[in-house]
């Protein structure tokens, strides 16, 4: 099958990451000069400081990366597994973190205090990450113990949070998970406390309390930091045996009901495949669920001729429709779906981050401070004891 790609909206070349907003950016400038986007040599210039670099840097390529980044990583893989990734080459003195800001992060708490991290763009940021934060979950935290069920509640944090809040869990006897162990880590948290505080994907929680525990919409209250007392009333919160914080991603909550409607009616015999990030309905409504690993696998395995429709990052789906040509695949919704910060990370930054270290300076260096960061591998540790 030949890829078709998705139509453009009027919000594509933010989709892209192309271009920025000075009002409601702030801070996210990168000093030095960034080569021209349309250099011919960027490519060429990519090879020849890698080269240079030689063991001295590891480049770790998320799957919703770019392809003309993606062809410079040493691994791909979801955001744990290149963190375990930089954390198993003791080598290489710097990290080139081709993802978003909490990757790197947690790139800099697992490896060694010699190696240092670099995130090529300091704008490429997560936006479920940023739903979650420290002080508005302390004072949630507050609440809980005011009312007295702190005692009874166990936070798990998304891998995909910032530092502070997985130093948060940490603190606060929890445990990390990613979208291929949520069910493990929750069944963990359930012998521990009666309650879960679940941060920061709403739907990754709500999907895996009832479609694997077995939960009923009713077990799960959404606590929501912008309305006073969490929207929630003492009762619900006392009652609830799942307390959601309100965050999402913003690729995976574009995926609908509608969407997965439509293809099945375009498509005959489509599969509809989709990551847990989505909502409630879209996941009930597909025929198979899973994390990014776990779509991949999927794909792989799939008969020739098959038809898939995939509910995740538009990067990730073409890169799999090119490289399996004998399969239908295609994009879950019809309008571009990009994860614009993680696109932010283009040819450009990376050759300029890779310039930069050849030439002894480092930029863009991602550090987490001490204390958070024992906290914060407290709660990973937590979760690599999992079984």
């Amino acid at each position: 099958m030949t890829w078709a790609e998705p139509s453009s909206t009027a919000t594509a070349l933010l989709l892209l990451g192309r271009g920025t907003d000075p009002d409601t950016e702030k801070g996210v400038e990168c000093p030095g000069d960034l080569p021209a986007p349309s250099d011919p040599g960027l490519v060429e210039r990519a090879r020849a400081a890698k080269a240079a670099l030689g063991d001295r840097v590891f480049v770790l390529g998320h799957h919703y990366q770019r392809d003309e980044v993606i062809q410079f990583a040493d691994v791909t893989g979801d955001s744990f597994k290149l963190a375990r990734e930089a954390a198993a080459r003791p080598e290489a003195e710097f990290i080139v973190f081709c993802g978003v800001h909490f990757m790197a992060e947690s790139a800099d708490i697992l490896t060694s205090d010699a190696q240092r991290v670099v995130l090529p763009d300091l704008a490429a940021g997560c936006s479920m990450a940023d739903m979650a934060v420290l002080s508005q979950v302390e004072k949630a935290w507050e609440r809980f113990a005011e009312l007295g069920i702190a005692q009874d509640v166990v936070p798990v944090t998304y891998m995909n949070s910032s530092a502070d809040i997985k130093g948060f869990v940490g603190r606060n006897e929890g445990v990390v998970c990613t979208s291929s162990n949520a069910e493990t880590a929750l069944r963990w948290s359930y012998e521990q406390g009666s309650k879960v505080f679940f941060l920061p994907d709403q739907h990754l929680g709500r999907n895996t309390a009832v479609l694997k525990l077995g939960m009923q919409l009713s077990d799960c209250v959404l606590y929501d930091p912008h309305k006073p007392g969490g929207g929630l009333t003492d009762e619900q919160l006392r009652d609830a045996r799942m307390i959601l914080w309100r965050g999402h991603c913003s690729v995976h909550g574009r995926f609908s009901l509608d969407a997965v409607e439509d293809v099945r009616a375009r498509v005959p015999g489509v599969n509809v495949l989709v990551h847990p990030e989505c909502r409630h309905e879209v996941v009930t409504s597909a025929d198979y669920v899973g994390s990014t690993e776990y779509i991949i696998r999927v794909i792989d395995a799939a008969p020739a001729g098959s038809a898939w429709a995939v509910g995740t990052e538009l990067n990730l789906v073409r890169r799999l429709a090119i490289a399996h040509p004998d399969k239908q695949i295609m994009f879950l919704e019809r309008n571009v779906c990009y994860c614009s910060t993680m696109n932010r990370i283009d040819l450009p930054h990376l050759v300029w981050a890779l310039e930069e270290l050849v030439a002894g300076r480092v930029p863009n260096q991602i550090t987490v401070d001490p204390e958070t960061a024992h906290y914060a591998r407290v709660a990973l540790d937590r979760m690599l004891a999992l079984p």
